[in-house]
């Protein structure tokens, strides 16, 4: 059954159970898919219909989409399968043709799927473009399931990120540093969301149905706090500006929620913020944010936090942070990076 939602989610309807996206476009008069090999190859047979094309994300750089999007037929609907940049390509095409927009993810591990700009590269840097709902988001627990444990599992990461970044922006409030008004009833929704998170740590390991609906919710939550304010300051902070330093220093990607768990470990230890327990809670749930599950090698991380006051002062868009408030000494640094897994 299709459930309407609050508008400020920012999905208009949701479908969710076992088996859902079966048959799901076999009604669907006039419709593109926008997706990638793999999850193209789980889903043709289960949804359904006969799509007018099928566009396989190669490059979301502008000039490329904006080419694919030139080349297609007519049509009413854009069901777009798969992770976040197959995602981020039908929300555009939806977008710029005004079309009815699916999304059915068959992973979880970023929430392209729930937020309404597309990521899009132009001139090499991501931009967040356009505005589009899903009617509905389909959430197939067997279909997310064909995914690694690991890969799902990170989806956590922008959600357990609330420890450090409301941190951050409580910081940046005593300071007298604050972009945007502070509110206490935002960090207070804020934890809420955070803990309803925890309690399904060991479901969130696991990934039963209840466990992905906390994933799943908790990025909808987010959207309910965020979206009437017009920023994200309550789950963006120090713990992303690692992230940041470390794609820009070495030009790979990472999987967001490993990066950004792996900016909270460090981060939580130098805001002396209930490190431990929040270490625990990634360990719980099997978050892989050890440096060694993304190859990144000793010299790289020293050299990162080295630099990490100097480029987060260079960017002016980037707000402030215990980075700004706290000295990383070498003596830090090293004591830290003693603590990491290689």
């Amino acid at each position: 059954m299709i459930e309407q939602t609050d508008p400020l989610t920012n999905v208009t309807s949701l479908l969710s159970g076992n088996g859902v996206s079966r048959h799901l476009c076999g009604d669907l008069k006039s419709f593109i898919v926008t997706t990638m090999p793999i999850p193209w190859d789980l889903a043709k047979q289960r949804i359904g219909g006969a799509p007018a094309k099928i566009v396989f994300v190669d490059s979301m750089e502008q000039d490329r989409v904006e080419q694919q999007l030139e080349e297609l037929p007519e049509f009413d609907c854009v069901v777009a399968i798969g992770g976040g940049q197959a995602i981020d390509l039908g929300k555009y095409f939806s977008w710029k043709r005004q079309a009815r927009l699916i999304t059915i993810p068959t992973v979880i591990s970023v929430d392209a799927f729930v937020t309404s700009a597309a990521a899009i590269r132009i001139n090499q840097k991501i931009e967040y473009i356009g505005n589009s709902s899903p009617n509905p988001l389909v959430i197939d627990y067997d279909l997310i399931r064909t995914a690694p444990n690991h890969l799902n599992i990170a989806g956590v990461g922008d959600l357990l990120s609330i420890h450090t970044a409301v941190y951050d922006w409580t910081l940046a409030a005593k300071n007298d540093q604050n972009q945007y008004q502070f509110h206490q009833k935002t960090v207070d929704q804020a934890y809420k969301i955070l803990n309803s998170i925890i309690d399904r740590a060991e479901d969130i390991r696991n990934l039963t149905n209840q466990g992905i609906d906390a994933i799943i919710n908790g990025y909808m939550d987010v959207n309910r706090v965020c979206l009437p304010l017009g920023h994200y300051r309550i789950e963006e902070g120090s713990e992303h500006y690692l992230f940041y330093e470390l794609e820009a220093r070495t030009g790979k990607a990472y999987v967001h929620g490993h990066i950004i768990g792996l900016g909270i470990y460090i981060m939580s230890h130098l805001q002396n913020n209930k490190h431990e327990i929040i270490t625990n809670v990634m360990d719980r749930m099997g978050l892989k944010y050890q440096p060694k599950n993304m190859g990144i090698k000793l010299q790289t991380l020293i050299e990162s936090l080295e630099n990490l006051r100097k480029y987060v002062c260079e960017r002016e868009d980037l707000w402030y942070t215990v980075i700004d408030k706290e000295t990383i000494t070498p003596e830090w640094i090293d004591y830290i990076t003693n603590k990491l897994e290689f």
